[in-house]
């Protein structure tokens, strides 16, 4: 049976619940067109390992991992277009956040706070805040110190909790938490908003053929536009689809280079 993994946006637990409507919907309809869905989203497979798995059917990748890493291993099926603060059609940000009593304005008033990052691979997280930073570090540094937490949410309780002073949070997870988990992030406050992106892209394998590709395209934007599934893509936020190309996600590969030019291949 095919693979189908949905675990980049996984929390708060409606946003869960209705990922896994979602699938089941979406499933459906793909099974009825001819195509070998699983009726079930697995959710035992770690996020990242399901990206190059063989049997590969939908997905959902980061940006980041894909201009690196996973470029002619996987196929772009479609960027879905979020509704929510810091989304403009398929092109998203981070929001960089500080803790609610934090005197600071500026990037610039933060140097030499110790930052949190969930992980070097992300986009988000690690990408868009490096790209961020870059322009002031000096001699390749700009804060104090860095610590991994392994999520967006663990970065979120680090600055809330002051054991970090500032993070780079997805807009898609800040959102998401702000609506159904609004106390996780009463503790913080946003103080910027990075460059622009394109977001987490839908894939499958490389192996998925051109008529299985255009079926999967055609029934991720019905499901989405299904009346019958207004209410859970409402909790997803979730308001249609993009087709962009791998020339569109040059751009994140673009930012890391430019870090790389002024002298900060790494957040330090």
């Amino acid at each position: 049976m095919p693979l189908a993994s949905l675990a980049m946006y996984a929390s708060p637990s409606p946003v869960k619940e209705a990922t896994t409507l979602f699938w089941a919907a979406l499933g459906k309809r793909l099974r009825a067109g001819g195509i070998d869905a699983p009726e079930a989203l697995d959710d035992k497979i770690r996020y990242d390992e399901a990206w190059l798995r063989p049997d590969l059917l939908f997905g959902q990748t980061c940006g980041y991992p894909y201009v690196r890493h996973l470029r002619g291993k996987v196929q772009l099926v479609a960027t879905p277009v979020y509704n929510l603060p810091g989304c403009d059609g398929p092109l998203k940000c981070s929001f960089i956040i500080v803790n609610a009593a934090s005197p600071a304005q500026s990037i610039e008033e933060l140097r030499g706070a110790r930052a949190a990052i969930n992980e070097p691979g992300s986009n988000s997280g690690y990408n868009l805040f490096r790209a961020f930073v870059a322009p002031h570090a000096r001699d390749g540094r700009f804060f104090s110190s860095v610590q991994e937490t392994g999520g967006h949410l663990a970065s979120i309780d680090a600055v809330s909790s002051g054991k970090a002073d500032i993070a780079s949070i997805d807009c898609v997870t800040f959102g998401n938490t702000l609506r159904f988990d609004p106390q996780r992030v009463a503790g913080v406050r946003i103080l910027a908003e990075t460059a622009r992106g394109p977001g987490l892209p839908f894939i499958t394998t490389a192996a998925t053929p051109a008529r299985e590709l255009v079926a999967l395209r055609r029934a991720v934007a019905e499901t989405i536009a299904d009346p019958e599934l207004a209410s859970v893509c409402d909790t997803l936020s979730l308001r249609g689809i993009s087709l962009l190309g791998d020339a569109d996600y040059e751009v994140l590969a673009e930012f890391d280079r430019d870090a790389a030019r002024h002298g900060y291949p790494v957040i330090a």
